[in-house]
């Protein structure tokens, strides 16, 4: 048997191509959307995608099962657990018209690929529809399970976030009866030999959950004694209690992913890179509207950028930016280096941006003699020096870090609006006053003082954020 943990780090996701190497044939789990990739390992280990499947209706990402779908003699496999509301609806809308080859599937049932077999396990709460799979490989004479594919159910040191349906999804009162449903899940742990090993979702760094391990697999045995949300002593109410706790703010993209992935991703057929613009071309488009994404270094870009541009450097997270502060359906202009362009393509295509129009080099960005307007900056400001004059009239400090992190350690007086949560509330920031932008380490409150000054308010970015207070307090 072949497999390959497939790694995405901006988005700590991991997708599973599983092959059975007697047969040639292989299934990919929980694919993303630009599916060349997996196609590509497929051939060049001699095995051919025969099948995909998905653990669940996923909210931080396009999945790529509706693109593999397209690919002749590629069979879909689907959770058939899902109620009307959290059931996939374009099975029955192919590019060529007809449905899709797909199967739905339900607790207990197995299917194969090659000679390896795959058990269906219901593993709700995450998501009422999640699936978990027993992977067993009889090619190698096995008569038990090898691994679980645990999706987004069980992760190495915690279990997925059952709110998502709530906060980001907008199901009022979903998430109580959701975590109910995976105590119940989890349960299922303790009937599985402690030999089997655990192939997650995701790892450290994902929004799926708050405790996420970035070891990249485990096993059952060692989960059962180190996972924290795995407490046998927890009653069901303390248990919920703590599962509903401390999970981040998701970004406003989440909702959108669940609903595209449930109604059916746009079908891409290939990459399109976007052109490269000349200044003419490309001051034309940013007058029309069109959102300037600069990954240019902060340091640069704080000095001289178009009014209105986002500062999303190839070092931060664009998802979690980009995903919180702009709409799919707005066009973009990058401003990147041309051998970073096909990495960030894949990053926006990932996550439902696909209206790129054109891009420039940033050493073009300055010399745009076409562009006649004022260029913008922003400020900063050391916040040891702001921390002692809270005073100052008509100053506020805005703490764009995730609630749990402010409740451990924030400048007194300061008000705590996540950035992922910035552009469903702007409202609640006063426009007549002057704001200083804090996070931890500097990025989320430079990304924000970015967007909050493309939306008009004045904004100071306090560089080096919490960390840098901390270590002067010292």
């Amino acid at each position: 048997m072949f497999v390959r943990q497939i790694t995405d780090d901006q988005l700590a996701q991991y997708s599973y191509l599983i092959g059975c190497e007697r047969t040639g044939e292989a299934i990919i789990f929980d694919p993303m959307r630009d599916i060349d990739r997996y196609v590509d390992l497929a051939k060049q280990q001699g095995l051919k995608i025969v099948a995909a499947a998905e653990t669940h209706i996923h909210a931080d990402f396009l999945s790529g099962l509706r693109e593999l779908g397209e690919l002749p003699g590629v069979e879909l496999f689907l959770s058939g657990e899902g109620d009307k509301e959290w059931s996939p609806r374009w099975l029955d809308q192919h590019s060529r018209g007809g449905s899709y080859e797909h199967r739905l599937l339900k607790n207990g049932e197995t299917f194969s690929i090659g000679n390896i077999d795959f058990k269906v396990l219901h593993t709700p709460g995450h998501t009422p529809e999640h699936l978990s799979f027993l992977v067993t490989d009889r090619g190698a004479g096995a008569d038990q399970p090898l691994t679980l594919l645990s999706g987004d159910f069980l992760f190495v040191g915690d279990l997925g976030r059952p709110d998502l349906l709530e906060t980001a999804a907008g199901h009022t009162g979903s998430m109580e009866p959701a975590a109910r449903e995976l105590f119940q899940s989890a349960h299922l742990i303790n009937l599985l030999p402690e030999f089997v090993q655990v192939w997650p979702g995701h790892g450290s760094g994902s929004a799926c959950g708050k405790r996420l391990g970035a070891v990249p697999t485990s096993t059952i045995g060692y989960e059962k004694r180190f996972n924290s949300a795995l407490s046998h002593s927890a009653s069901e109410e303390e248990f919920v209690q703590e599962i509903l706790s401390g999970q981040p703010e998701p970004p406003l993209y989440f909702s959108e992913m669940k609903r595209l992935n449930r109604d059916g991703v746009p079908v891409l057929e290939r990459i399109r890179t976007p052109k490269r613009m000349n200044e003419d071309q490309f001051v034309a488009a940013y007058e029309s509207g069109a959102i300037v994404v600069d990954t240019r270094d902060w340091e640069l870009f704080k000095e001289q950028f178009l009014p209105g541009s986002l500062s999303i450097p190839m070092s931060s997270k664009l998802h979690s930016m980009l995903g919180s502060f702009v709409e799919l359906s707005d066009r973009l202009l990058l401003v990147c280096e041309e051998e970073d362009l096909e990495v960030l393509i894949r990053r926006l295509i990932r996550v439902g941006y696909d209206k790129v129009l054109g891009w420039v080099h940033p050493d073009e960005i300055i010399g745009l003699s076409s562009y006649l307007g004022a260029w913008g900056t922003i400020e900063e400001s050391d916040p040891v020096e702001i921390s002692t004059k809270i005073e100052l009239s008509g100053r506020r400090i805005l703490d764009v870090r995730k609630a749990s992190e402010f409740e451990k350690d924030h400048i007194p007086g300061a008000i705590n609006l996540s950035h992922t949560l910035l552009r469903s509330r702007l409202e609640e920031l006063d426009r007549g006053v002057t704001w200083y932008v804090v996070c931890e380490s500097g990025d989320r409150s430079a990304r924000s003082a970015s967007f909050l000054n493309a939306m008009g308010w004045s904004v100071i970015n306090l560089s080096g954020g919490m960390q840098a207070l901390r270590a002067k307090r010292v």
